[in-house]
Parts: structure tokens; sequence; C-alpha cells
């Protein structure tokens, strides 16, 4: 086999830090699942939720502009974006300045949406964090949030 396709080897504390890595992303997910499952809205696709959740906080956008944060084709947002509007919980307006385009902002309906599986997520974990850990567990898990804010930086 070339050279440019045998592994490297990896030192002791390189494993160590692929098997922390590898654990913090399962358990990153687990509670991602779990977090989905605390909210209300069932009937909604994890996709659906997540452009929701940017048309709140990022306001309103085309379907590509969602489709690049969201890093997918423009088609596949234009499912999505259609199955919300039929719920009403997305509007479409002409874009200002193109008028090939349109702009999809959230209804009122898809503001309480939003604020619902938000309250319920955040409830879930609240309760989880106040049963479930002592207070030594609490700051130790308030000090790797910021570890995990730092880890996001770009």
């Amino acid at each position: 086999m070339p050279d440019t396709q045998r592994e490297r080897p990896v030192s002791p504390a390189g494993e160590e830090q692929e098997r922390v890595a590898a654990d913090l992303a399962a358990t990153v997910s687990q509670l991602v699942r779990r977090l989905r499952t605390a909210s209300p809205q069932g009937s909604l696709t994890p996709s659906q939720r997540t452009v929701l959740a940017r048309l709140d906080t990022g306001g309103p956008a085309t379907t590509a502009a969602l489709a690049r944060a969201e890093l997918v084709r423009p088609q596949s947002m234009r499912v999505i974006l259609g199955a919300l509007e039929d719920l009403a919980l997305v509007a479409r307006s002409p874009h200002p300045t193109d008028g090939r385009q349109v702009i999809f902002s959230l209804t009122g309906r898809g503001r309480e949406a939003v604020a619902s599986v938000r309250h319920s997520k955040h409830t879930w974990l609240t309760d989880a964090i106040t049963h479930r850990l002592g207070p030594d567990e609490q700051h130790t898990l308030a000090e790797a949030t910021r570890l995990l804010r730092r880890l996001l930086e770009e």
C-alpha cells in the first residue's frame, strides 16, 4: 500500500482525544433527539422545525438563502417550505427587489409553534438538570457549556 494511504499511528493522547470526540458527538446527538421528543410539535419533521427556528432568529428569507443555510438543495427547501405553508406556519410575500423570488416569514401561528417547542425543550432540560444533577455537577455542566461554545467559534 502506498504511504499516502497508510493510517498514521495515533498517540495515546490522540486516542484519548478521539474517544472523547466520539463520546461527545454521540452524547450530543442523543441529547438533540431527546429534546425533539420533549416538544409538542410531533407532526413537524426535524427539517421543518429547523427552518421555523431559523426564520424566527434570522427573520424573513428566500428559499435559496434558507437552502444555503441548511445545506440542502433549493428543491428540497421548496418542499419543506410548501409543507410549512400548508400548515399556515409560514407565509410568502414578493421579494422587494427581485420579482423572480419570494420571501418566507413566520406567521403568528408559526411564532407560537416555535415558542411552544422551545418552551417544552427548556422545561424538560431544566427539570432534568435540577432533579438529576447535584450542585457541583450543575456547575460542571455550566463550565462544559462554555467550553462547547468555544468549540463552535470560528
